[in-house]
């Protein structure tokens, strides 16, 4: 049953990174980002109490709690960097690199959670890293040609990476969190601790007008990326319960084949021959993982 929820946390995480592109066309990442993570937390908390696990909050241990927070500030970090990246980048670019948090993901599961790395598992690092690679240089190729790129710099770049480094921590503290806490529940405790850092960021940085301003429009898609990220949030943690964070953590970052699909269809990017590779390398390194 882990292998359903992780596929469906895959399948909701694509959605929600071209729901959130759509969403921040003009709207600061910063204050998308808070708005987003309110609509998370109410749909997160709701699915506590329809399965009726909020009598456990009293239950939960402090070791336990103190991962869920370390885990909640690792995916706020992430969030920020990754919806800063999307902001300035395109879909094309920032995803690839995102995915490959889940290089460090094992790495970190074999250090911290005793998982092995087997010869597979070795093969499937190494051909993501490679598809990553290719798909990097294809874009960086590309900045040459377009406008938005040559403003842009590489700053999306560093904001991606970083969004894979929180991403492999989220993944392993998230794990150690919800070992003593049904899924539901530990996933509406670290949406609180989210929700708190990503205001706080609003108001540190002075933005705190702009929620006012946000256009109608992309205020539709920022709520909706927050309702597929709650629905991908709930998959993910659900199968890392019963499953193996080495193995579900590969299945979820297949999301970025519906990513590429629906960015080509929306945006109208298209990879090239040499992205084409590098995506077909991380999907085969992904697949390849699952052996």
């Amino acid at each position: 049953m882990w292998v359903f929820f992780a596929f469906g946390s895959a399948f909701f995480a694509g959605v929600t990174s071209i729901l959130a592109k759509c969403g921040i066309r003009k709207t600061d990442s910063t204050v998308a980002t808070a708005v987003r993570t309110v609509v998370v937390l109410a749909f997160s908390w709701i699915m506590v109490f329809v399965v009726g696990s909020q009598g456990g909050i009293g239950r939960i241990e402090g070791r336990t709690l103190l991962f869920l927070i370390l885990s909640g500030l690792a995916t706020g970090a992430s969030w920020l960097c990754y919806f800063k990246a999307l902001q300035i980048g395109e879909v094309n670019q920032v995803v690839p690199v995102d995915k490959s948090s889940t290089i460090l993901t094992i790495l970190l599961a074999l250090i911290f959670l005793h998982e092995p790395v087997t010869v597979t598992k070795a093969a499937g690092i190494v051909l993501i890293g490679c598809g990553t690679y290719l798909m990097i240089e294809k874009k960086e190729k590309a900045e040459e040609k377009s406008d938005h790129a040559r403003s842009a710099g590489r700053g999306w770049l560093l904001y991606a990476l970083g969004s894979a480094v929180f991403a492999s921590l989220t993944s392993i503290l998230g794990k150690v969190g919800i070992s003593g806490v049904e899924s539901n529940l530990g996933t509406a405790i670290r949406t609180c601790v989210v929700l708190v850092m990503s205001w706080v960021m609003v108001l540190v940085t002075g933005k705190r007008k702009e929620v006012g301003r946000i256009p109608r429009g992309e205020m539709r898609f920022i709520c909706l990326s927050g309702i597929a990220t709650g629905a991908s949030w709930l998959c993910y943690y659900r199968a890392l319960q019963t499953g193996p964070a080495s193995v579900v953590v590969p299945i979820d970052k297949l999301s970025i084949l519906v990513t590429i699909a629906f960015s080509y269809f929306v945006f109208k990017e298209r990879l090239s021959r040499k992205a084409g590779a590098g995506l077909i390398c991380i999907v085969a390194g992904t697949l390849v993982m699952l052996l």
